[in-house]
């Protein structure tokens, strides 16, 4: 469901759906700002596919969301409550894969 959400919003964002592009026109960074924010939603919703690599794939989209949240609250305003149903799945994805990262030590 998670990686489906990201696909989805990352494809959007690539794009250049003009939703996406309105919201980024907002945030005031730049459009390159939204190219690579699409491109780490597709490559981390990828990454939760790969066997042994989902909590990386879920700690890149969960840092995602905490800005995406930050974003929401203190410069675009809206609703962040899409963001932080993401963030809680993928914190809940990397949770649930820790040993992945104890296998890397």
């Amino acid at each position: 469901l998670a990686a489906l959400a990201f696909l989805m919003a990352g494809f959007a964002k690539l794009t250049s759906a003009e939703m996406m592009v309105a919201v980024f026109d907002q945030i005031g960074v730049g459009q390159w700002f939204r190219y690579v924010t699409g491109t780490i939603e597709v490559v981390g919703a990828v990454v939760l596919f790969v066997p042994g690599k989902a909590v990386f794939g879920a700690g890149l989209l969960a840092v995602t969301m905490v800005g995406a949240v930050t974003t929401h609250l203190f410069v675009i305003g809206g609703s962040p409550l899409p963001a932080i149903i993401l963030l809680a799945l993928t914190a809940a994805i990397a949770w649930n894969h820790k040993e992945q990262l104890q296998t890397r030590a």
